[in-house]
């Protein structure tokens, strides 16, 4: 399987030079995506619906409390750093690849004065205004749910965009080693679902050893995304290694920002080189 010979600027590792340019990425994804809303909208209103009743409400029922408080506001946030990863993981893998390869998307595009760096960065960029548009939803259930309980829930869509970019970039790194678009169901599988379990969602971290949760805190980008939304729609962190919840936040919050630096780059680099190769 061949992939699109763009011939827009040097397959050479450097940082990005991005202007304008990718704000019409952006807007070409959204604009496919409002066409196509309602296709779009119902799986990520019904999906923690689903969570919330099955898990919540029935499994809950048999949980002691977590943490103080019922098994379902424990969940109720951790639904949300999920949307987070699942909402840009997949549109910058599957989709991206499908208008890369099979649409011809980024051909189509770099005919024109964007560069391929832009194309890239526009697809992240996407990527986490997925993600947002997806907790959005979520955090609207789970406040009809009474679930909500800090003032602080307002920073939720921050988290969720920056959140949603660095899952892009990491998703982007596999979609430019990706041979064909069955390659994707190693991530999904070996990467994604071990994260969907072990970075503190459905159950507390300290359950775990100590070893266990120092490599969900060092490897696992969804633990971090957790322990700042559960931070900010319930007030309430456990303690993962002993640290303090303003210390954990913290930490949480300089990982994030700092993997997030780093795979963008990472990404429109390895995205240019196979573009360009």
């Amino acid at each position: 399987m061949t992939t699109p010979n763009l011939r827009k600027s040097p397959a050479k590792f450097s940082i990005p030079h991005l202007t304008y340019r990718v704000w019409t990425v952006w807007r070409r994804n959204a604009d496919v995506f409002i066409k196509t809303i309602k296709v779009n909208f119902m799986p990520s209103l019904l999906e923690p619906i689903l969570y919330l009743v099955a898990f919540g409400f029935g499994l809950g029922g048999f949980v002691q409390n977590i943490n103080g408080q019922p098994y379902i506001n424990f969940l109720a946030p951790a639904l949300v750093a999920i949307a987070v990863m699942n909402g840009s993981f997949f549109e910058c893998t599957y989709a991206s690849f499908v208008r890369m390869y099979f649409q011809k998307t980024f051909d189509a595009i770099v005919a024109t004065p964007v560069s391929v760096e832009e194309v890239v960065a526009g697809e992240l960029l996407w990527g986490a205004t997925r993600s947002t548009i997806n907790v959005t939803i979520v955090l609207a259930v789970i406040a009809a749910f009474g679930l909500i309980s800090s003032p602080l829930f307002l920073l939720v869509p921050l988290i969720a965009f920056f959140g949603g970019l660095m899952f892009a970039a990491i998703a982007m790194c596999f979609t430019a080693l990706a041979p064909n678009i069955d390659f994707f169901n190693y991530p999904a599988f070996l990467f994604v679902t071990p994260m969907l379990f072990l970075s503190g969602t459905f159950f507390p971290l300290t359950a775990l050893p100590t070893a266990v949760q120092a490599l969900a805190m060092t490897v696992l980008p969804l633990t971090h995304v957790v322990n700042l939304c559960r931070g900010t729609v319930v007030s309430t962190v456990e303690p993962i290694l002993g640290l303090s919840t303003e210390m954990l936040l913290l930490v949480s919050l300089v990982w994030l920002i700092a993997v997030t630096a780093f795979f963008f780059i990472l990404a429109i680099n390895l995205m240019k080189k196979r573009l360009i190769a």
